[in-house]
């Protein structure tokens, strides 16, 4: 069964080219022009995966995933012709799954659908022990080992911990990572993170002046990564 794509932007010419190119790759598409109608249709179609334009009338893109990620973990790609570097950042720690920037090209997009639906489609649902390489993170005896060795983590650090080792590579927002540890994200408290982080790099050993394994990407947050 083809995945289907709720595709929301205002532009129908643009809208129109995107369908077509996702249609040609074997998806069924969904459309929405407004954030508002998207919103609707996210929670009547339960579509597999969002492109989201961020300049929407009636409801910002920005609002309008802020609204989707209290109820749902549907992947989101968001759309900007946007230059300003915090508007990208923002999506991202809002929920986003990735950003393609206008313009853009259609096959672009369709081959950053694929990748998004094979990270959050093929893996499993909850691994019970996340192991990579020698750092072993067992989810339901909420505890961590380093080459066999236990890691004295308090019970944020696990849950950041869990978070990047559920997806090694995916670069995470701090607003992301604090709502993984308190439930809510609040802005203006994100750079609480930024200590939990280092004493995460502490306790699994990193040089703070050259991490190997939680690794900064500057402006937008952190990914974990394992040595060679």
């Amino acid at each position: 069964m083809s995945a289907r794509i709720l595709v929301v932007e205002d532009e129908k010419d643009l809208a129109r080219l995107v369908r077509g190119y996702l249609e040609n790759a074997g998806y069924e598409v969904l459309q929405a022009y407004t954030g508002r109608e998207a919103l609707f249709m996210a929670r009547q179609e339960r579509p597999d995966l969002i492109i989201l334009d961020l300049g929407l009338p009636e409801m910002d893109g920005l609002d309008v995933a802020q609204a989707l990620r209290r109820e749902s973990q549907v992947p989101i790609i968001m759309l900007t012709a946007r230059v300003e570097e915090s508007d990208r950042i923002l999506g991202l720690e809002l929920g986003a799954d990735d950003y393609v920037t206008k313009p853009f090209s259609p096959r672009e997009l369709v081959a950053r659908v694929r990748a998004v639906l094979r990270r959050t489609q093929g893996e499993p649902v909850a691994p019970k022990v996340l192991r990579l390489g020698p750092l072993e993170v067992d989810v339901d005896g909420h505890r961590a080992t380093l080459h066999g060795r236990p890691l004295d983590l308090t019970p944020s650090e696990f849950a950041i911990l869990q978070a990047m080792a559920s997806h090694p590579g995916r670069v995470f927002g701090r607003l992301e990572l604090l709502e993984r540890v308190q439930g809510d994200a609040y802005e203006g408290y994100e750079r609480t993170i930024d200590a939990h982080i280092k004493n995460l790099r502490r306790k699994l050993g990193d040089d703070p002046r050259n991490p190997r394994w939680i690794v900064t990407v500057f402006g937008v947050g952190y990914r974990l990564e394992v040595p060679e």
